[in-house]
């Protein structure tokens, strides 16, 4: 069986290599064989569950019509969501021109922290380079470090203003024909940690150390994952790996649809890569903490709850000096952000909407107490 496998993953390898000749993008080929990054895997034959909304959080009104420039760069996991957000927020406001870019969390901080341009083309919509000479908006997949926080405060005599925007999973995926039901933890650590800090004794190197049989015993496992640049690898190297060392045959890509396409070709494979690219060609598997305890899905319960071991917060960072007034346009986004439009935009991409109280806490952030008390009430009603 394996065997067979292996043969329909070198085929489906060289169907790719005509339209990638031709020109065609991995990216593009990706979106349009796999399913958009960000889509449900419902859509994709798949066992993912639209979250709702908490009905508590108020609608968005548009009381004025913004306009200016935001320039949004960072995570690779959080482009497709933000691209998906700043279309509907366009749709209320299409005088304010928004950029989203990619590339990693890591990679964008470092612009953002010094103030250095690093997304500059518009969108659809936009000609030419947006005016802003700088990132905006940080989107970063983790949240800054103390010695991050401390360089930005350095230079700009401030921290940044810190908005959780959405919950989200680091999934484990398998090529879809791989039987695997779960791993814990430390099987996680034993297969992509060199140093095996969570005190498994034995090294994981093939499937069949890991209970399968019918010819994968002896199969190797072959590692996926992302490149430095990425926020998922700084958490997953944290939150899985207790901050040991990676294994270097791990295949690092530099982005998390490459890392999905790896997979779907690769029977033998497994890696690691936000909820939001689900894809009918992998499968998700569900963790545990520790041998013998039940295996967790992430799902969007398991995930605020903290029950699924690799939960995480997605958050935008906007330059805000506490003694000056926020730029309108960029104010007015992150309400939006905010508002139960903002939050099912952000479901739609694929990732989990924040409860209700992290809404709220945003909203004194950015509205004071008693607007944010009138929010909430209007979302209820």
């Amino acid at each position: 069986m394996i065997k067979c496998l292996l043969n329909r993953g070198m085929r489906m390898r060289e169907s790719w290599a005509l339209p990638v000749a031709q020109g065609w993008s991995i990216a593009t080929l990706i979106l349009l064989m796999l399913g958009l990054p960000g889509h449900s895997a419902a859509e994709h034959g798949g066992a993912f569950v639209r979250p709702v909304v908490d009905s508590v959080i108020g609608s968005y009104e548009a009381k004025t019509a913004m306009s200016g420039a935001i320039a949004i760069a960072g995570s690779d996991t959080m482009q497709p969501i933000m691209a998906k957000v700043a279309s509907v927020f366009r749709q209320r406001q299409p005088d304010v021109k928004i950029a989203v870019q990619g590339g990693g969390s890591d990679a964008a901080l470092t612009a953002f922290v010094q103030g250095i341009a690093a997304s500059r083309r518009g969108d659809g919509n936009v000609k030419g380079h947006l005016g802003s000479n700088e990132i905006t908006v940080l989107a970063s997949s983790r949240p800054l470090t103390s010695k991050e926080r401390d360089e930005f405060r350095a230079r700009n005599g401030y921290e940044p203003a810190e908005i959780p925007i959405a919950l989200d999973a680091v999934a484990i995926y398998v090529n879809r024909s791989n039987p695997i039901q779960g791993l814990t933890i430390e099987q996680l650590d034993a297969i992509f940690g060199r140093d095996r800090k969570r005190g498994l004794p034995e090294d994981i190197r093939t499937w069949g150390q890991l209970g399968l049989t019918d010819g994968w015993e002896q199969q190797p496992i072959r590692r996926y994952g992302r490149d430095k640049r990425s926020g998922t690898r700084t958490f997953f190297i944290h939150a899985a790996l207790m901050d040991g060392e990676m294994k270097t045959e791990v295949k690092e890509e530099p982005g998390s649809a490459m890392e999905i396409l790896d997979l779907s070709r690769d029977a033998l494979g497994i890696g690691y890569a936000g909820i939001g690219f689900q894809a009918s060609t992998v499968r998700i598997l569900p963790l545990a903490e520790k041998t013998g305890m039940p295996y967790v899905p992430p799902n969007a319960e398991t995930a605020a709850d903290g029950t699924y071991p690799l939960a995480r917060f997605l958050y935008l960072y906007v330059r805000k000096d506490p003694k000056s007034a926020w730029d309108p346009e960029v104010l007015e986004f992150l309400r939006f952000v905010n508002s139960r439009e903002g939050q099912e935009a952000i479901v739609k991409a694929g990732v989990y909407p924040l409860p209700a109280p992290h809404v709220a806490k945003n909203l004194q952030l950015l509205n004071g107490a008693a607007a944010t008390a009138s929010a909430l009430r209007n979302g209820s009603n």
